[in-house]
């Protein structure tokens, strides 16, 4: 699946390694990313880890070395599904999903969008064997300092923030990079229909058709409202 924008080849191929991926498939069905699909921009795959797991009843976890509690993710089954992978096409990354990493960002997001073929890992239970972390894994990424029952949604929440980035996904290409972040700023508010709601108008600005002036507003928006909501970023 290749496509063809502003003279350069866009391909991109999601695979991700999941011990349930049914938790995530409607996601990757519906919408933007449905449509995505459907247009043939993307490809994603989802991988059931079960399916390369041990034994009689496909074990894919185990108990910790040293005590402790919960389970950890087997190295074989892992192993065998990235290996089976790397096999058939280069990947430009292995990222696994796990809370211990650097979080998310919209810039790691831009680089990804860039890339060809992913391998996103999703771990459960405790994580995933420390050995395949150190052979396999190219890259970590956590979405945020708190701790989900998988790596699935994370998962789900990273391919949905590459992909919206595909050339031709978003019926405005534009659309993209305007949103909050790209600039280092939160987006600023928004209004449709009606022109006044409730007794609160639209500001008469971007009603004027001065275009200047409404790009003027709408920068000095993004920076109030970054100042109050996310210093942080102001900081940087």
């Amino acid at each position: 699946m290749i496509l063809v924008f502003l003279n350069t080849i866009f391909f991109m191929r999601i695979d991700i390694v999941s011990a349930v991926p049914k938790l995530i498939e409607e996601v990757f069905a519906h919408s933007i990313i449905g449509r995505a699909r459907q247009r043939g921009l993307v490809e994603i795959h989802l991988h059931d880890l079960h399916a390369y797991g041990l034994g009689k009843y496909k074990q894919i976890d185990d108990y910790m070395y040293g005590g402790g509690a919960g389970m950890v993710l087997r190295p074989e089954p892992l192993d065998a599904v990235i290996e089976k992978l790397k096999s058939e096409r280069h990947y430009d990354e292995i990222i696994f999903m796990t809370p211990d990493a650097p979080v998310l960002t919209q810039n790691t997001v831009n680089e990804l969008s860039l890339k060809q073929n992913l391998i996103l890992i999703a771990g459960h239970y405790k994580g995933i064997d420390e050995r395949i972390r150190k052979l396999h894994v190219t890259k970590e990424i956590s979405i945020g300092d708190y701790v989900l029952s998988g790596g699935e949604l994370p998962a789900a929440v990273l391919a949905d923030a590459i992909i919206r980035l595909i050339p031709g996904v978003l019926n405005d290409e534009t659309s993209a990079l305007t949103d909050s972040f790209q600039n280092g700023l939160l987006s600023p508010p928004v209004y449709t229909r009606p022109a006044e709601f409730k007794g609160l108008k639209v500001p008469d600005v971007l009603l004027s058709g001065n275009h200047r002036a409404i790009e003027k507003w709408r920068e000095e928006q993004a920076y109030k409202k970054t100042l109050k909501l996310r210093p942080d970023l102001l900081e940087k």
